[in-house]
C-alpha cells in the first residue's frame, strides 16, 4: 500500500472553504512558508503530481473556495 509522505507544517485549511481565493492563499503560505499556494478556478486541469511544497486553492469563478486546501 503507498503512503503519503509526511510534509512539515500544517498540511491541510477546512477553515479557508468560502474565503476569497487570494485571501486564502496568503493566509496559507503565512501559516506554512514550506508551501506555495496557487490558486485555480475549479475543473481546471493541474498537475497531479504530490508536492510537499505546493497547495492548490480551488476557487469558483467569484473567486471563493469550494474545497478545503491541501498539501499536494
Amino acid at each position: 500500500m503507498y503512503s503519503l509522505p509526511r510534509c512539515p507544517g500544517k498540511n491541510s485549511w477546512p477553515e479557508l472553504v468560502g474565503a476569497n481565493g487570494e485571501a486564502a492563499a496568503a493566509t496559507i503560505e503565512n501559516e506554512n512558508s514550506n508551501v506555495n499556494a496557487i490558486v485555480v478556478v475549479d475543473g481546471v486541469p493541474v498537475i497531479m503530481d504530490f508536492r510537499c511544497t505546493r497547495v492548490w486553492v480551488w476557487v469558483n469563478r467569484a473567486g471563493n473556495v469550494v474545497r478545503a486546501p491541501r498539501i499536494g
